[in-house]
């Protein structure tokens, strides 16, 4: 038996929840983003990024979200089903909100940043009666995107999700995904991400965003005493991620993981946190050892920060085995695991 069991019967492995957006990644890099004139246009936001990422994987992906009543929704829903991901949950906005904007600035190798539009935005619209039983029943896992609880009707909306998720002992994943639009203040942040996180069966975060999770909880926690704490809850599998310094799995067996990032040319600094998050959890699906389900994620996000796009640029299995095999010809078998 592994660390987290999914019932193989079920028609989907993952039905993911939150946001979509539209992201526009300058062509001409490496210059302030005022300075920035050609852009090219991909699908965006974190679920969405994470969906087409395990769907290239191979896995049988559904989506729940919600949409501009436009061309931009067009977009979505077309490249969506052009990847295999069902589309029969995204509904359209009634009241004119349009799909997130997100500019991003790549200024060097290693320094990025992204100036987002979020204002009456469509992900947020996502209602209760937009959560179908029967749907959620169909899947091995549902994906509740830290996002998808900044604001009202979309907060109920997940939670309502996650209650029918647990009463069908379908498994829950949070990737805390947390940025700070939308939110009025940090105690609103707590609250909904730690009802979510202890309800959950795996848990994916930075430590800054444990921290934010927990600070109504016990400020200043160490990675062991957070996995810990929500093990104690009955997760069982938290993920902690330092960015280059490397990311640690813990597991409910008291076992933990450590994985560093692979040596790469660098295009950006972002878009590597969708590529792991894809890349782990189709190793957690796949039944594979937790330190080979790092290894993938470790490889995929290398893959993601040396490409121009993320969703465009989610690689499939073989690219990434690949990778993995000729980083270690040219660094060594242990070159990422730590």
């Amino acid at each position: 038996m592994g660390i987290i069991e999914f019932d193989n019967t079920k028609k989907y492995d993952l039905i993911l929840l939150g946001r979509v957006a539209i992201d526009f990644n300058p062509i001409d890099y490496y210059k302030p983003l005022s300075e920035s004139v050609t852009f090219k246009k991909y699908l965006g936001g974190s679920p969405a990024n994470i969906a087409v990422g395990m769907a290239r994987l191979g896995k049988k992906i559904g989506f729940i979200g919600k949409v501009s009543d436009d061309q931009f929704g067009d977009f979505v829903t077309n490249y969506f089903n052009k990847e295999g991901i069902d589309t029969s949950h995204i509904t359209r906005c009634t009241n004119g909100e349009k799909l997130g904007l997100t500019f991003t600035e790549i200024l060097s190798e290693t320094e990025s940043s992204i100036l987002m539009y979020r204002d009456s935005i469509a992900d947020l619209q996502l209602d209760v009666k937009d959560i179908d039983e029967d749907y959620i029943m169909n899947t091995k896992a549902i994906l509740i995107s830290g996002t998808a609880l900044a604001q009202s009707p979309s907060r109920e909306a997940a939670l309502k999700a996650l209650a029918l998720a647990k009463k069908n002992n379908v498994k829950v994943i949070f990737d805390v995904d947390y940025r700070p639009y939308n939110w009025k203040n940090d105690d609103e942040i707590a609250i909904y991400y730690s009802v979510v996180a202890k309800e959950s069966d795996v848990i994916l975060g930075s430590r800054e965003e444990f921290d934010l999770t927990e600070q109504l909880i016990e400020k200043g926690r160490t990675d062991l005493e957070t996995a810990k704490y929500f093990h104690s809850q009955g997760c069982k599998v938290v993920v902690i991620k330092h960015g280059k310094e490397g990311s640690t799995a813990y597991t409910n067996d008291g076992n933990q993981y450590s994985i560093k990032p692979f040596p790469v040319k660098l295009l950006k600094s972002f878009g590597g946190g969708d590529g792991y998050a894809s890349a782990f959890l189709y190793g957690l699906f796949e039944g594979l050892d937790i330190i080979d389900c790092l290894e993938l994620g470790s490889a995929s996000a290398a893959l993601l920060v040396a490409s121009h796009g993320c969703s465009e640029d989610m690689p499939d299995i073989k690219s990434v085995k690949e990778f993995i095999a000729d980083s270690k010809k040219k660094y060594g078998d242990m070159i990422a695991r730590a």
